[in-house]
């Protein structure tokens, strides 16, 4: 039922505004109310956030919500509580009781799986929410809620065409988290610092910069100092050490300790996000824009230096392909690429003025196997630019392997 109820609400597009989710939750005798709450918005780096954000909680004692997006494999991914997914038969059940609530109130897929993480956290007892942002910010359905904290992990241009063509409007979009007198973070850089220190000015919100210093690489994982302590966890990239560090400034003001703080990011993980499978050499990123191309492309040369690459790329039609591919192309020898299933995504002809003497295969698994098949001795191969192509491949990754 769950399945048939959610698509027939992603078929109803996506309308901005907070209109009907705070309805929804007027119906729903405010569920977001039941506990403190974190929001988690940004351009990249939400996820890692907001996941290393919720272990440390967890860590510390709290019992945590978390609510990302989108999901790689199961919708349930999107609804946890201390680290396990909602149960199927669970999240059925709190779409049927929904169910009459979402149509009266015209909700969209992404507002009904909001609202359902609410009433779950709220029937779940637990004591913080972390909620990662979708879209934007000011027009998300998790702004409906009011946040203890914000977070504002960056801010660089994508999804231009719902958030603005400029730095400027972005940040005006991503603002829209903070709170009069309320405390924010962010780790924001440049002209997209300064354009939401304004913002952040103009609502009265009370923003500090974290900016952590010593960022190394650590085996599979980066290593940070902030504040004067040294830090580390699992999580693949340099640029993780700035969404960690903004994890780690969080849970203090929410009151963690630092044995919890240590721990919380010993245990975090993140799915699709430069995850390195070793003995498949392979490795899957999301890398959706042109900022987390950067971020992959540095990684590569961080843990994978002086290895052939082979790259599996698809992207959505309304990504910067050019740019995408402006920061990928020197880091590989071969590149396939492909299509995810879905209207959205870019035919692998259009991408390939940008990757000249690409291969083109449009089935994204033979593409995987295909380039698997040619590559060298200690080769590495890397799937990236949208996590949906992660998720058509991510069941079939093993099995191609293995053949």
């Amino acid at each position: 039922m769950s399945r048939t109820l959610l698509e027939r609400l992603a078929r109803r597009g996506m309308t901005p505004g907070l209109e009907r989710i705070r309805a929804l939750l007027a119906r729903l005798d405010h569920p977001e109310r039941a506990f403190r709450v974190v929001l988690v918005g940004g351009t990249n780096g939400k996820g890692s956030t907001a996941r290393a954000l919720a272990r440390v909680l967890q860590a510390a004692g709290e019992r945590v919500g978390l609510f990302t997006s989108p999901h790689l494999l199961d919708v349930r991914e999107r609804i946890e509580v201390d680290g396990a997914a909602i149960a199927p038969g669970a999240l059925d059940d709190l779409l049927a009781r929904l169910a009459p609530h979402l149509e009266a109130s015209s909700a969209s897929y992404f507002e009904a799986l909001a609202a359902a993480a609410l009433v779950h956290f709220a029937e779940q007892n637990v004591t913080t929410a972390v909620l990662e942002v979708g879209l934007g910010g000011r027009f998300d359905a998790v702004n409906a809620a009011d946040p203890a904290l914000s977070i504002v992990t960056n801010i660089d241009l994508d999804h231009t065409d719902w958030l603005g063509p400029t730095l400027a409007h972005v940040a005006r979009e991503k603002a829209g988290i903070l709170r009069p007198g309320r405390p924010a973070l962010t780790a924001a850089t440049g002209a997209g610092a300064a354009f939401l220190a304004a913002a952040a000015r103009a609502r009265g919100a009370r923003l500090e910069r974290v900016a952590p210093t010593h960022v190394e690489t650590h085996g599979y994982g980066v290593a940070f100092v902030l504040d004067g302590g040294a830090y580390a966890a699992p999580l693949m990239g340099r640029h993780q050490a700035d969404n960690l560090a903004l994890a780690v400034r969080a849970a203090r003001w929410l009151g963690a300790g630092e044995a919890a703080v240590r721990a919380g990011l010993a245990a975090v993980r993140h799915p699709g996000r430069l995850e390195y499978r070793s003995a498949e050499r392979l490795l899957l990123d999301g890398a959706h824009n042109p900022a987390g191309a950067r971020s992959l492309a540095r990684a590569l040369a961080d843990y994978f230096p002086l290895i052939p690459k082979t790259l599996v790329f698809a992207a959505s039609g309304d990504k910067d392909a050019a740019a995408m591919a402006a920061a990928l192309r020197p880091a590989f020898a071969r590149v396939w690429l492909t299509r995810y299933p879905g209207p959205r995504a870019a035919a692998p002809a259009a991408l390939q003025r940008h990757f000249p003497g690409a291969r083109v295969d449009p089935d994204p698994r033979r593409a995987l196997v295909r380039a698997r098949e040619e590559r060298p001795p200690g080769g590495l191969v890397v799937v990236a630019g949208s996590l949906y192509l992660l998720a058509a491949l991510a069941r079939t990754a093993s099995e191609a392997g293995a053949q």
